[in-house]
C-alpha cells in the first residue's frame, strides 16, 4: 500500500497490471547487484507461449458448425444464467474470432461498463483498436492473428512498459533477447503445429525443443508459469480497508461511480465472487487520477523495500 502510489507514479500511465508491484520490487534487489539484466518479455507472444492461444483448436467443433445452428446455440446460451458451465464456451465458440479476442485487457463486460462509467459511450468499443491490426493481419490462421494482436496491443501497451518503467526506476536496464529481430524472423517462419502441437499440452513447443541438451530439462519442460500477485487475498483481507478509502474520497468519481466499485469490492470480501481484477484496475485508475489529475495523492518517490524484503546487513 506503500509502494502502489509510487509505483503508478514511475508507470506514468494507469496500466492495472498486478505483477508491477513484485516487478517494481524484484528490480529493486537486482539493482544492488547488476546494472544490466536479461528479461523473456516477448517470449509467449511470438513462439506461442500463452495458453489463449490453443483457443481455436478447442472451439472448432462448434465454430464449424453451420451459420443457422450457430445461431441456434447463441440463443440456448443466452438464456442460461450467468456463471454455467458451457454458456462462455457456446458464447465464444459462436462469436468471430475478431469480436471474441483483444487480447487480455478483457476485464469490463459492456453492459459492466454501462453502469461503471457515468459517461459511457456505446460506439467507442475495443474494435477501433484492434480493427485495423485484424485488418493487417487478414489472410493469417487464427493462432498466429491472436499473436498479432498481442504483439501490437498486449505487448506494446502492457508488458514492454511495465519491465521498461519498473526496472529503470531503479536505475536498472533492461534488455529484451527474444525480440531481437533475428530471433522474431526465425519464429514468424515456424508453423502454428511446431508451437502449439494439437496433441500435446506443451506451449512454445519448438522453442523447448530448440533448447533441449542446452538448458537443464528441468527448465525447458516445466510448465508456464506467469507472475501470480496475491490481489484477490489481499483485497479481502489487509488491502480492504485502504483500498475502500479510495474508492469513496477519489476524485475519479466524476468519471466512474465508485458506488458500483465499492460494491464489487464489497461482493469480493465476502467471498460472493472473485472480483479482484475489476476492483484493482478501479483501483489503479483511481491512484492514478490522485497523482497526476487532481493532484489529492503524493507518492513517497524515496520509497524503499519494507524491512522484512531488504537484504540482511552482515
Amino acid at each position: 500500500m506503500a509502494a502502489l502510489p509510487t509505483i503508478i507514479w514511475h508507470l506514468d500511465d494507469p496500466v492495472a497490471d498486478p505483477s508491477l508491484v513484485p516487478l517494481y520490487f524484484l528490480a529493486k534487489m537486482a539493482s544492488e547487484h547488476v546494472t544490466v539484466v536479461l528479461s523473456g518479455e516477448g517470449a509467449d507472444e511470438i513462439f506461442g507461449g500463452n495458453r489463449i492461444y490453443r483457443e481455436p483448436h478447442a472451439l472448432s467443433g462448434v465454430a464449424g458448425l453451420p451459420d443457422g445452428l450457430q445461431r441456434g446455440l447463441r440463443k440456448v446460451a443466452d438464456r442460461m444464467p450467468p456463471g454455467v458451465k458451457g454458456k462462455s464456451f457456446i458464447e465464444r465458440g459462436t462469436t468471430p474470432l475478431e469480436e471474441r479476442y483483444y487480447g487480455n485487457a478483457r476485464t469490463f463486460t459492456e453492459d459492466e461498463k454501462r453502469v461503471l462509467m457515468r459517461h459511457y459511450d456505446p460506439s467507442v468499443r475495443y474494435t477501433d483498436v484492434t480493427a485495423a491490426i485484424y485488418a493487417e493481419a487478414a489472410g493469417l490462421d487464427d493462432v498466429t492473428k491472436m499473436q498479432y494482436v498481442d504483439m501490437f496491443t498486449w505487448l506494446r501497451g502492457d508488458i514492454l512498459v511495465k519491465s521498461d518503467r519498473m526496472s529503470m526506476a531503479h536505475s536498472l536496464q533492461l534488455r529484451t533477447p527474444y525480440l531481437d529481430r533475428a530471433v522474431f524472423d526465425v519464429a514468424a517462419r515456424i508453423p502454428v503445429d511446431l508451437k502449439l502441437p494439437p496433441k500435446s499440452d506443451a506451449t512454445k513447443y519448438a522453442l523447448r525443443r530448440a533448447l533441449d541438451g542446452v538448458v537443464p530439462a528441468g527448465i525447458v519442460n516445466r510448465p508456464m508459469l506467469g507472475f501470480p500477485v496475491p490481489t484477490r487475498v489481499w483485497l479481502r483481507e489487509e488491502m480492504y480497508a485502504w483500498t475502500h478509502d479510495i474508492l469513496t474520497t477519489s476524485g475519479a468519481g466524476a468519471l466512474l461511480d465508485l458506488s458500483v466499485a465499492r460494491a464489487l469490492l464489497d461482493e469480493h470480501r465476502s467471498g460472493e465472487r472473485d472480483n479482484s481484477r475489476k476492483v484493482w484496475t478501479v483501483l489503479v485508475f483511481c491512484i492514478w487520477y490522485g497523482i497526476f489529475v487532481d493532484g489529492t495523492l503524493q507518492p513517497d518517490r524515496t520509497h524503499n523495500l519494507p524491512a522484512l524484503l531488504r537484504k540482511p546487513t552482515l
